[in-house]
């Protein structure tokens, strides 16, 4: 059953109405799949001739599904991240949200950058505020003041709405784009290592502060990552990539763990070092980089 009724307050309520009934009373059914990627190829062009960056990539993500993808660089783990959000188009192939093609961007795919992508002229409100107004531009002002104000406590901003990117640290920013992408209600976040460029403690930070908004929303999740332990500490899944050119899916693995994740109990635990292991096993000796690549 798909609810919706407006930004007017009813939707929540009907939410809440349905988050507060007895779950032994609701049938469960196994997830769909919900973002498929079919034989997809991207080839480029070249004076040497053609380039095959992605060599018949499949793939299938449940709904609510985090999944990240890791693998070297050159790989084509940006250029597949391009194509699910629609800013490049697959050679071959074809990839369907909810069984909708996908052939340009779209307000239900979100992009979130490594670089912020914030415009540095708008104030933080502003920045959140300019992409609601493009997407849902029927949408009442109060609400939209509304809306944009939610995202901002989200992610702990309210106090710095605003000052503009230049007056606010790395760590900030990056709460920012979150919260602009996640203010249009996007059904797939794509995420191509936001945290790659901020220090180790507010990486932490903002991986708690991504997992706690996606455990509330419950978004499907596309992420690029080189970290390994922030890809087993956010999936469910990871997805390796085999080196390019002509890169494939090399294996996909289950991250075992249950939810809500604790960075010490997972530590501790003798599955994350065999899960572990078994990535690095992957990437440094069966797909090893070497200097001719």
């Amino acid at each position: 059953m798909e609810l919706d009724v407006g930004f007017d307050g009813k939707r929540e309520n009907a939410m809440a109405m349905l988050n507060s009934m007895d779950p032994t009373l609701v049938p469960t059914a196994p997830p769909a799949d919900f973002l498929t990627l079919t034989g997809l190829t991207k080839v480029y062009p070249t004076p040497r001739g053609p380039f095959t960056v992605l060599d018949g990539i499949d793939l299938t993500v449940a709904e609510g599904e985090f999944i990240s993808i890791i693998g070297h660089s050159g790989c084509g783990k940006s250029t597949l991240l391009n194509m699910v959000a629609g800013f490049t188009k697959p050679t071959t192939g074809e990839i369907r949200v909810q069984s909708r093609l996908v052939t340009k961007p779209g307000p239900d795919r979100m992009v979130v950058f490594q670089n912020y992508s914030l415009l540095p002229w708008l104030t933080v409100y502003d920045n959140i505020d300019l992409a609601v107004k493009t997407v849902y531009r029927d949408l009442r002002k109060p609400d939209r003041q509304a809306l944009v104000e939610e995202h901002l406590e989200m992610v702990g901003l309210s106090e710095a709405a605003r000052k503009k990117p230049r007056q606010i640290s790395g760590g900030m920013r990056q709460r920012v784009a979150i919260a602009r992408a996640l203010a249009i209600r996007p059904q797939v976040l794509i995420l191509d290592e936001p945290f790659g460029a901020l220090d180790p403690i507010t990486r932490e930070e903002l991986q708690d502060k991504l997992l706690e908004i996606w455990r509330e929303h419950r978004l499907t999740v596309l992420a690029i990552t080189h970290e390994i332990d922030e890809a087993i500490y956010l999936s469910d899944r990871i997805v390796m990539m085999t080196n390019g050119p002509a890169a494939k899916i090399g294996e996909i693995v289950s991250v075992p763990f249950p939810r809500p994740r604790n960075r010490q109990a997972i530590a501790e635990d003798p599955d994350y070092y065999t899960l572990r292991n078994h990535l690095l096993d992957f990437l440094f000796h069966r797909f090893a980089l070497h200097d001719e690549d």
